[in-house]
């Protein structure tokens, strides 16, 4: 059993009391029992990317060389938590990554994800900010097991859910900045059915508000979902910051293993025309 936590956030306004705000969720989820946790999609600054300005490059910081990865190794020993951390980062200047850096509950950095799937339609420009990611699709042994991360936009794209499942994910977190609009709908289908189809926890994470750089409003609805589709508790608000906690029975995954056998079953010599360009 793993006791897991999501943070859905408002901007506050700047970064630096937007960092103190998720240290200060992170040391309340860890007072609760929790023992992972994961941020929101590019959590210490507003989601500037409903306008298209390089004034927001300055948001950038190295990972793990900057003082945000630092900052957090430090809180994931101080409270022996898992933290999945999405930060804008930068390669060198000029090369940006939508990214999300894991860190162990001792304080070691594991590794990061970057996006690798970049939209750009109106309120959504985010092809001005980030170059598509080149990890691939990493899982990373953490304390509380094997966990992956898939970031916003792509939860529309089957093959990564599928990516992390067979590289071993028990868990993958879906950090996220989506508004209401026509994927408010498909926010309670997409990730319970990723989870369905890949027999793991899914963790989907959304900010909260309306942000002054325009019209969006990210609708939070937070929440924790098994492989049987189900919703562990509630989501949370749609219009409150949450944290949200909840317990994950990991031996559900081999149950539901044992019950539907989909990995068994699977078929790639019969794919290969799934990546012809």
């Amino acid at each position: 059993m793993i006791r897991a936590a999501l943070v859905q956030q408002k901007w506050t306004g700047d970064k630096e009391s937007m960092i103190a705000n998720a240290v200060e969720h992170i040391r309340n989820a860890a007072s609760q029992g929790a023992q992972v946790l994961c941020l929101q999609e590019l959590f210490y600054g507003p989601y500037f990317c409903q306008v298209q300005d390089a004034d927001f490059y300055s948001y950038t910081e190295a990972i793990p060389d900057g003082p945000t990865t630092a900052l957090m190794k430090e809180v994931a020993a101080q409270n022996n938590i898992v933290l999945i951390v999405p930060m804008y980062e930068q390669e060198q200047p000029g090369v940006y990554y939508n990214t999300a850096a894991v860190i162990d509950a001792d304080g070691t950095y594991l590794g990061k994800y970057r996006k690798n799937h970049i939209p750009q339609v109106k309120g959504f420009w985010e092809k001005f900010y980030f170059k598509p990611g080149n990890l691939g699709y990493p899982v990373f042994d953490t304390a509380v097991g094997r966990i992956g991360v898939y970031i916003c936009y792509e939860r529309h794209f089957p093959e990564g859910w599928r990516a992390l499942g067979l590289a071993g994910a028990k868990i993958v977190f879906n950090p996220s900045a989506t508004s209401r609009s026509l994927s408010e709908y498909l926010w309670r289908l997409e990730q319970p059915a990723a989870a369905v189809a890949n027999e793991y926890f899914v963790g989907a994470i959304n900010r909260v508000g309306v942000e002054p750089l325009g019209d969006n409003e990210f609708y939070g609805q937070t929440y924790f979902v098994s492989p049987r589709g189900q919703l562990i508790g509630e989501a949370a608000s749609d219009t409150e910051e949450e944290l949200v906690v909840r317990d994950l029975d990991l031996d559900l995954l081999t149950e539901v293993r044992d019950t539907w056998a989909f990995y068994r079953d699977r078929r790639p010599d019969t794919y290969e025309g799934l990546v012809t360009p």
